[in-house]
């Protein structure tokens, strides 16, 4: 077992893969229960693929993807936030029109350049094992930035996800706190891309904080449970992507999916086994949110 956990920390480049997952997976993870309990998979879903012409831009210009992909993403972010507050126009409407207009022109520009086509795979599916000592420094200043701004703003942010009203009624800048978030979002997702690529990127940002969701009615410790899935999902699914030779990222993915269904079922309040268990004795548990430090989550 020892050498199992030993035998790749040989190679620099896992050692590297091993950083840049766990700085990953917590920037994931926390980023990742604001938009689970906002609803706004859709929109990471759109900003992941909004990134695409970026990356493809980077990737011909032979720069680090995350120059173009952080150029797209807050291009996206600041066009969903601000068409938006159009009255005739939904912000679910104004995350399809862009999305798929920036997807659209990445894959023009792909039509057009043919050696892209050949390392498409890794454009779309991450190359984590390649990731060089300068990625993991910019993905780690990105994290940084993006979970000091998360807490300094911790108390606006949980009031505009669980009363948007009450955060105007009472002054609060609820169009910028919006935009702040998508831009947080947008940043997630770009220092993520090299780890799982375009298409499996969503899966980081939702499935851990998904399966905290099930475990806990406070969004503190939501907040660290999500934070620790996401961590061990990715240090575990690099380990067994390299001792059973399949993708990295794809295997991050699943093995954050495995600890989605193990809390989907054994969860001890809101796991299935749970709810049979009290359906049978004829329990009902109510929760309810306090706008406190220690905050309940509506269920």
């Amino acid at each position: 077992m020892i050498a199992w956990i030993t035998e790749p920390l040989q190679y620099d480049f896992f050692v590297r893969a091993l950083a840049e997952i766990a700085v990953v997976g917590l920037l994931c993870g926390l980023v990742g229960c604001f938009v689970v309990l906002r609803g706004l998979a859709f929109i990471g879903d759109a900003l992941a693929h909004a990134v695409f012409p970026g990356v493809v831009l980077s990737y011909i210009a032979g720069q680090s993807v995350l120059i173009g992909a952080f150029i797209f993403g807050g291009l996206t972010a600041i066009a969903v936030g601000t068409i938006s507050r159009s009255r005739r126009v939904s912000e679910d409407t104004a995350i399809g029109v862009i999305f798929a207009a920036f997807f659209a022109l990445g894959v023009a520009i792909i039509s057009r350049h043919s050696g892209v086509k050949r390392d498409l795979g890794s454009l779309l599916f991450g190359s984590i094992l390649g990731v060089s000592n300068s990625d993991l420094i910019a993905t780690t200043a990105i994290g940084l930035v993006v979970i000091a701004v998360m807490f300094l703003l911790m108390k606006e942010l949980k009031l505009v996800a669980f009363d948007a009203t009450l955060a105007h009624a009472l002054g609060y800048p609820v169009f910028w706190l919006d935009l702040l978030l998508l831009l947080m979002i947008s940043a997630t997702i770009v220092a993520s891309l090299q780890t799982v690529g375009n298409i499996l990127i969503l899966a980081l940002v939702v499935t851990p904080p998904a399966a905290a969701r099930l475990l806990t009615d406070r969004l503190d410790h939501m907040l660290m449970y999500s934070a620790t899935i996401g961590v061990l999902s990715g240090i575990g699914g690099l380990y067994f992507s390299f001792h059973l030779d399949t993708a990295a990222g794809a295997t991050v993915v699943l093995w954050s999916t495995l600890c989605f269904l193990l809390a989907l079922v054994f969860a001890p309040t809101h796991g299935l086994l749970a709810v049979r268990r009290h359906a049978a004795r004829g329990e009902h548990h109510e929760h309810h949110f306090h706008a406190e430090e220690e905050t309940r989550i509506p269920s």
